[in-house]
């Protein structure tokens, strides 16, 4: 049976601000000087990250039509998630006409002709390429796509790109009190990464072997992501770190347990950090040492919260200092309430 294996994984990022910055020269005013605002700031595990949108633009966007936001991620957006299926293609050594799937998984901008189209134009794809749009799932859609398109290459023994694109920037909310919006302006970021899955049982790199999913449509205004007018307005509950930490275990037992394993054979976690609390609630749940989410704290201090990003970025700083041979689960979560895992085996 042939399998797939993510061989290449690029990433490309706007310019970069420090949160303290952030906080001085544009939310202060944004929030008022609201002292609940700035703890939010301070406690968000954020020290910098990444927008396309230049903050002196911030005061305008938050005002700013829902067509507008459209416009200007179809202007953004393409140069930016072609920037990192570049450099994926590169690392797996893969030219862009041997791929036969292209997958583009964003929760922050939409249009048609979109993204896609743009960068089958510009790569360029093949005209018999197919092409994949995962919207609005929010931040845990790396996963259920990654799962898509490595069904795709095992079925198809083709290679396929999978690109997770996110301009969180563009859904600034109009200044408030509301805290939850002063947690989530807290913690958004904007970034893209790109992977490729090729065919092969020798293929270097990470075998995906395995994908599960838990959704708890109890709890489904826990985490929302509303279009409105100006926008889309992220909903997110104090409750949801203690949902996760409550389904978080039973589901990596299951996916394990259907291959022989349980938690203590996981030589890599690749945690999805929506925030301090949610990363605080996978440790426990998983009962991990705090080591083992090292890297997810790492990318949320250096990024930000990236939405469905965010956990390839987590996989590319694993990548970087070296995959032990083993077993690794990529965990991400968003609205549902909804938990995925990835089950994936690195190479020796």
């Amino acid at each position: 049976m042939v399998t797939a294996a993510i061989t290449g994984l690029g990433t490309a990022l706007p310019p970069e601000y420090t949160q303290e910055w952030l906080w001085d020269n544009v939310f202060r005013t944004h929030f008022n000087g609201s002292r609940i605002a700035k703890r939010m700031f301070d406690g968000s595990g954020v020290d910098r990250r990444h927008s396309a949108t230049a903050p002196y633009e911030f005061a305008d966007v938050a005002a700013w039509s829902t067509e507008a936001r459209m416009r200007r991620y179809a202007d953004r957006a393409p140069a930016l998630g072609l920037r990192a299926v570049r450099t994926a293609l590169a690392e797996a050594g893969t030219a862009a006409d041997e791929i036969g799937l292209l997958a583009v998984a964003t929760c922050t901008g939409y249009g048609t002709p979109g993204t896609d189209i743009e960068l089958a134009a510009a790569l360029p794809l093949r005209p018999d390429a197919r092409r994949l749009l995962v919207g609005h799932m929010g931040c845990h859609a790396a996963l259920p796509a990654l799962g898509a398109v490595s069904e795709y290459v095992a079925a198809n023994d083709r290679p396929a790109v999978l690109l997770c694109l996110e301009l969180t920037s563009l859904h600034l909310q109009p200044g408030s009190t509301d805290i939850e919006q002063a947690v989530t302006h807290a913690l958004f970021s904007d970034a893209a990464a790109a992977v490729v899955v090729r065919p092969g049982d020798g293929a270097p790199g990470l075998r995906v072997v395995d994908v599960a999913a838990r959704t708890d449509t109890a709890r489904t205004e826990y985490m929302t992501w509303r279009v409105t007018d100006l926008g889309f307005r992220m909903g997110l509950s104090p409750q949801v770190p203690d949902a996760l930490a409550e389904h978080v275990g039973p589901m990596v037992k299951d996916l394990l347990a259907r291959h022989g394993l349980d938690p203590s054979d996981v030589r890599s976690w690749a945690v999805h950090p929506g925030g301090p609390r949610v990363v605080d609630a996978i440790q426990e749940g998983l009962d991990l040492d705090p080591a083992a989410l090292e890297v997810s704290r790492r990318v949320l201090a250096e990024h930000g919260n990236c939405s469905s990003a965010t956990v390839l970025l987590v996989l590319r700083e694993l990548m970087d200092r070296g995959l032990p041979p083993g077993p690794l689960v990529a965990l991400a979560f968003g609205p549902g309430l909804t938990l995925y895992a990835v089950l994936m085996e690195a190479a020796g």
